[in-house]
């Protein structure tokens, strides 16, 4: 965070330097490899079609709360984080309230997703080991020779689960509505992989939930004409990094077709996102299912996307509907 307000609390590994960094990079790996997260791919489609069941006979949704703000939190609480998935609506909320409320708010909400967090560890730590990732952050890593700090382990914890649920929400639904718009996409993108791989990129490229983030100048260096000094704040705006117009052509068009997509979304160098590999299949498993249950869908008229913007960007809502014939025939 650029310019954290006061009692803001430090989010790991994010917040920390190597080794430190890189010592809880490497347990946290292994976790979130591509073919760790391929292995949740059939019961994370099972999720998406029940959430999609649950609306598609009515022909209208909110695309956010019915299904974007619900399938991160399912898919990491069973399988990678087990938090209870009934505790799923109270933490997106408070989490929400961090990323996105008023400022003197933010770090109160997160301060009670620390506690939930504390007492979740804290009841795992007198369970026997289940082989998991909870049993890895746990474990600990080393920090100067010596057992890191338990509330580094709930920090860490932290950093798990705004991840997966603050980001993946909002390019999630970024998709969808790209689609609502552009009906010959949809009627391609079952039938060609190529081009569903490019939807994802193009997902990510356009709608980045991480607009900027902060880092720390090392050495001094000119930039555009203004000299950066050692231990100056500065803000990297990968978002638009991600629409340089002399890397992509008509970079604000969201393009199935198009080929060697170059992007920051996910971050550049030691501290790239450790939850890309995830984040690409959730944005795939929805575009794929809601198109088999609803291939055919627009934004209700008089109705425009509601977005948030910060150092993070969020949808905040989407309105969609469609008929009993157009989900049948893929036409609206």
């Amino acid at each position: 965070m650029l310019d954290p307000p006061e009692g803001n609390i430090h989010i790991l590994p994010e917040d920390s330097d190597p080794p430190y960094h890189t010592s809880w990079r490497r347990v946290l790996n292994p976790f979130f490899t591509a073919e760790a997260v391929a292995s949740l791919e059939q019961q994370a489609r099972v999720y998406a079609a029940e959430l999609i069941e649950r609306f598609a006979h009515r022909g209208h949704c909110e695309f956010v709360a019915d299904f974007a703000a619900q399938l991160p939190g399912i898919i990491l609480f069973k399988h990678i984080l087990p938090v209870p998935v009934e505790d799923l609506p109270s933490l997106f909320k408070e989490i929400d309230v961090y990323s996105f409320g008023e400022l003197d708010d933010r770090a109160a909400a997160f301060g009670r997703v620390y506690e939930y967090l504390q007492g979740f560890l804290e009841k795992r730590q007198s369970e026997s080991p289940k082989g998991d990732l909870v049993d890895v952050i746990l474990e600990g890593v080393e920090l100067n020779d010596a057992p890191c700090p338990h509330q580094d382990k709930v920090h860490l914890a932290l950093d798990v689960v705004f991840g997966g649920l603050a980001t993946t929400t909002h390019a999630m639904a970024g998709a969808i509505y790209e689609l609502a718009r552009q009906p010959q996409a949809r009627s391609e993108l079952l039938v060609n992989d190529e081009q569903l791989h490019s939807a994802v990129e193009e997902t990510v490229r356009l709608h980045a939930p991480v607009v900027a983030v902060a880092r720390t100048v090392k050495e001094h260096v000119e930039v555009a004409g203004q000299s950066l000094c050692p231990g100056d704040r500065i803000a990297l705006n990968y978002a638009s990094a991600s629409r340089d117009p002399t890397i992509c052509p008509n970079p604000e068009h969201f393009d199935v077709q198009r080929k060697e997509i170059v992007h920051t979304a996910f971050g550049v160098g030691p501290r790239r996102c450790i939850g890309e590999h995830l984040a690409r299949l959730e944005i795939k498993i929805a575009i794929t299912e809601f198109l088999k249950q609803i291939p055919a869908f627009e934004i209700v008229p008089g109705t425009v996307p509601l977005f948030e913007s910060g150092q993070l960007r969020t949808m905040k809502e989407l309105q969609l509907r469609w008929t009993k014939n157009d989900r049948q025939n893929g036409e609206f």
